[in-house]
């Protein structure tokens, strides 16, 4: 199910199967400020991070199956908040559409370039020293992004360029997403920015 405003690049989504059960909200002009709760506290924290630094407002609600693993509330989380963001899109009319950020946090360094063209694609280069951070197993980082991308239907690219400490190098890919999303979908015109004249 979702809803959409037709005055304000606001949207809401919501999935309920026998897995999961999200609700996601999001307002791609406002102020940064989030709600989440995943049940999954890393994730919690990532996407806290990522609404402050988009300045994007989020809020999340999932109760999920973490009893069998968190597989399943980190993807559905994704696809979830990816459709969300889509339908705040609308035609897109206006956005930038593209959007590139490199992100330091201390020894770590990673980088995201966006595309909101309309094509699904995601390239990750990065590996994990942690197996789990926080009820976050760190082998679903690339399936959230992958996720992410389906539904946001969006090209991402994103690495890790150095890093030791994982915490930090995950933690800078989701800020140079929020960075390269933050500018993607700004509105500098009225134009479509596609020679198709639709993206």
């Amino acid at each position: 199910m979702t809803a959409a405003s037709a005055n304000r690049r606001t949207a809401s989504h919501s999935r309920k199967t026998a897995e999961t059960e999200i609700t996601a909200s999001v307002d791609l002009d406002g102020t940064g400020a989030s709600t989440v709760d995943t049940g999954v506290a890393f994730l919690d924290h990532m996407l806290a991070s990522f609404s402050r630094h988009s300045g994007i407002d989020v809020k999340i609600s999932c109760n999920g199956d973490l009893e069998v693993d968190d597989h399943h509330s980190v993807e559905d989380v994704a696809l979830v908040l990816g459709t969300a963001i889509a339908e705040a899109l609308g035609d897109k009319k206006g956005i930038g559409r593209y959007g590139w950020a490199i992100i330091p946090m201390d020894e770590a360094l990673a980088q995201c370039s966006m595309d909101l063209g309309g094509r699904s694609y995601c390239v990750f280069r990065a590996e994990f020293a942690r197996p789990v951070i926080q009820g976050l197993s760190t082998e679903m980082v690339e399936h959230f992004f992958v996720s992410l991308s389906r539904t946001m239907n969006a090209n991402l690219h994103l690495a890790v360029l150095d890093g030791r400490n994982t915490h930090r190098m995950i933690e800078a890919l989701f800020k140079s997403l929020a960075y390269a999303m933050k500018q993607a979908v700004r509105i500098d015109g009225s134009d479509i920015k596609s020679t198709k004249g639709v993206i």
